[in-house]
């Protein structure tokens, strides 16, 4: 809530208005006592210099609350860093990148696109996660596509947009869904404990996300609800790592048994309702031009101000993705594609 500074300023009334020169004392002695009474309030000095105090304080008042609107106003701004700073410049580093929390106080600006081309990619598209230079330039960073004959969606992630495949160096991990597209978890490169023993419990896959969408079973419309559960940053800026064996140590079982002192749990915004334009609105700082149901930001359920992530489509095939810590970019990414994947109890 802003505080308008407009009209805080004292107007006195003309009677009010203290001279700066003293009265002559033979001048005093000629007025009646009214009049006399009159001035001797005007310039006495103990009301002189409260009036001089109330004025001081004021205009200090005034300039905390002009502090408070320009703090405000910055913090609203997006804090870029310098590509040359944080940009991967090899394969190697990409892989790297992809799992670095995003810097303290600073949004990474992103863009994802959507190549539909050809017939099986019509149904199974390419999608390619760049991050925005400061000079108008992207750096590619991962792609993502689904796979076909999966019982459920399945996306495999990779620092090689030609070669999205398992086995692989470039492999980063994949993006599963259940049935009815109403949960989402997102494992790195590591091993399935499931399909072959592991006798290394460090290479055991991570859960790096878990994605609920809420169901709506009775049809009716309105914006989606969605909660992001991800693993805590420690002081070190290391993840907390969350390798299940079992189910009851996995993401959603430990959120459901109210395990969560390793885990950050994440809310969509909720949008306010706009009688002009009949429709739902969120405030994406001109970052999203189209309305869509995919559309989304990410907050802390105790501080409503910090936006953890934003996604939105700015053309048929083009969306903008922000994130910040203690996100990665691996992690906004596959929430992001969990939010385009098709919802049977969603829609």
């Amino acid at each position: 809530m802003f505080v308008s500074t407009k009209g805080l300023s004292m107007k006195y009334p003309q009677s009010s208005v203290v001279s700066a020169q003293a009265p002559n004392q033979n001048c005093l002695e000629k007025y009646t006592t009214q009049n006399f009474k009159l001035n001797a309030l005007l310039f006495n000095l103990p009301q002189r210099n409260l009036l001089m105090k109330n004025q001081q304080r004021r205009r200090a008042d005034t300039q905390m609350v002009r502090d408070t609107r320009d703090s405000r106003q910055k913090k609203r701004k997006h804090k870029v860093v310098s590509s040359d700073s944080i940009s991967p410049m090899s394969f190697e580093d990409l892989a790297e990148f992809a799992l670095r929390p995003a810097p303290i106080d600073v949004t990474i600006r992103c863009t994802i696109t959507r190549d539909r081309r050809g017939m099986a990619k019509g149904l199974y598209p390419t999608y390619c996660l760049h991050m925005e230079r400061e000079d108008g330039k992207r750096v590619f960073l991962m792609a993502a596509r689904k796979r076909k004959k999966c019982k459920t969606s399945n996306y495999l992630f990779s620092t090689d947009p030609t070669n999205l495949s398992r086995g692989t160096n470039c492999y980063l991990g994949k993006l599963r869904s259940n049935v009815l597209g109403t949960k989402f978890i997102f494992y790195d490169g590591g091993e399935n404990p499931d399909k072959s023993p592991v006798t290394d419990c460090e290479s055991v896959r991570q859960e790096l996300a878990a994605i609920c969408y809420e169901s709506n079973v009775l049809g009716f419309k309105g914006p989606r609800k969605m909660t992001v559960i991800i693993p805590r940053m420690l002081d070190n800026n290391e993840r907390v790592p969350i390798q299940p064996k079992y189910d009851l140590e996995a993401l959603l079982s430990r959120r459901s048994n109210d395990l969560t002192d390793k885990l950050v749990t994440l809310v969509n915004k909720y949008p306010s309702w706009s009688e002009q334009t009949q429709s739902y609105v969120l405030n994406f700082h001109g970052r999203v031009t189209k309305a869509s149901v995919k559309n989304f930001q990410l907050i802390h359920p105790d501080d409503d101000d910090y936006l953890v992530m934003q996604c939105g489509r700015v053309t048929k095939d083009v969306f903008s993705m922000d994130y910040s810590y203690p996100m990665c970019a691996l992690q906004a990414f596959s929430i992001a594609l969990s939010a385009f994947d098709v919802k049977l109890a969603c829609e």
